[in-house]
């Protein structure tokens, strides 16, 4: 019998859920949890709502609710849905969870420890007519590489070329849509992805006889063109505190503890009954379990590139993919 741990991507707990979801993730790893349950396999299948960023904070504001309110009412709504399909996740759990702040905290103190992360001034788009700095998905635009108009601050989902928000061309506030925007200089934390290039590179070349070719394709494209030092903070509200000093009021950004989600997921289901389930067994120095993602393409580089070489920089033994 083999231990197999199962993730799907994280839906947005914004918004009702939809068949989009259901097709994309949802249903293909319930079939594979289903087939190995079948085959005597222990098996662990996790998912949950990805409840921090931009999304959430527009989605509150356009309802007139607190932010924590709208999440719980969505994240209940999206639990309903998947369980009126009868999916069998063995958790269905939330990035918010305080189970997930304690494993993302951890994880980024080792990463500061083991000096895989940078202060860095930079210059960010500011709205005048909100009084704000605006965080990636605040900010739409054409897209610099393909022309596509509606292109996300942090992503085209047309090209899938991870992008900064001054990267756009003719950008607007998703909040308000006003173009009286400003660059102006901000404080952020980066993750120091080129001190861990060439061990991710060597960890990749490993997956290319396991991995789809286009999530091997993608990785390997983005070893090539060179990794960049990614942010990791942003000016916003919602979301994990930065525990640094001069870092106050500023939250971790939602693609650094959304992937940890699925660990901090499995500490929520492990905290139910302590003394039955123990999420260590999965996740650290499990060297017999064997680990499924499942995702959409535009979840590729975050998957095969940030989240791997976030858990290398703390230098335990995580279980990778």
């Amino acid at each position: 019998m083999s231990k197999i741990l199962i993730t799907s991507a994280l839906p947005y707990v914004n918004g009702v859920p939809h068949l989009g979801h259901m097709v994309g993730c949802l249903l293909p790893s319930d079939v594979y949890a289903r087939f190995n349950r079948m085959l005597g396999n222990e098996v662990l299948y996790i998912c949950g709502t990805d409840e921090h960023g931009t999304p959430s904070e527009v989605g509150a504001a356009k309802e007139g609710m607190d932010i924590g309110e709208y999440c719980t009412k969505y994240h209940n709504r999206h639990k309903e849905a998947y369980d009126a399909f009868n999916l069998s996740f063995d958790y269905f759990g939330r990035t918010s969870s305080l189970q997930n702040e304690e494993i993302t905290y951890h994880i980024f103190e080792q990463l500061d420890k083991n000096g895989y992360i940078e202060e860095k001034s930079i210059k960010q788009i500011f709205s005048v007519d909100d009084n704000r700095f605006l965080p990636d998905r605040y900010v739409t635009g054409t897209c610099p590489h393909c022309g596509y108009d509606k292109a996300r601050g942090d992503q085209c989902e047309n090209c899938t070329k991870v992008l900064e928000p001054t990267e756009l061309i003719n950008p607007r506030s998703t909040i308000s849509g006003s173009t009286n925007l400003e660059v102006r200089e901000t404080k952020h934390l980066f993750l120091k992805l080129p001190l861990l290039e060439k061990r991710l590179a060597e960890w990749v070349k490993t997956k290319e006889p396991f991995w789809p070719d286009v999530a091997y394709s993608i990785a390997q494209k983005w070893l090539k063109e060179g990794l960049q030092e990614r942010c990791i903070t942003r000016d916003l509200k919602w979301g994990f505190s930065v525990p640094k000093p001069g870092f106050e009021g500023k939250v971790f950004y939602v693609w650094f503890d959304a992937p940890i989600g699925y660990i901090g997921i499995t500490k929520q289901w492990a905290d139910e009954k302590p003394a039955e389930r123990d999420w260590k067994s999965w996740w650290l120095g499990a060297k017999d379990v064997r680990y499924i993602e499942f995702m959409g393409k535009d979840n590729v580089p975050f998957h095969s590139i940030s989240f791997p070489a976030t858990l290398l920089g703390t230098g335990e033994d995580w279980t990778f993919v």
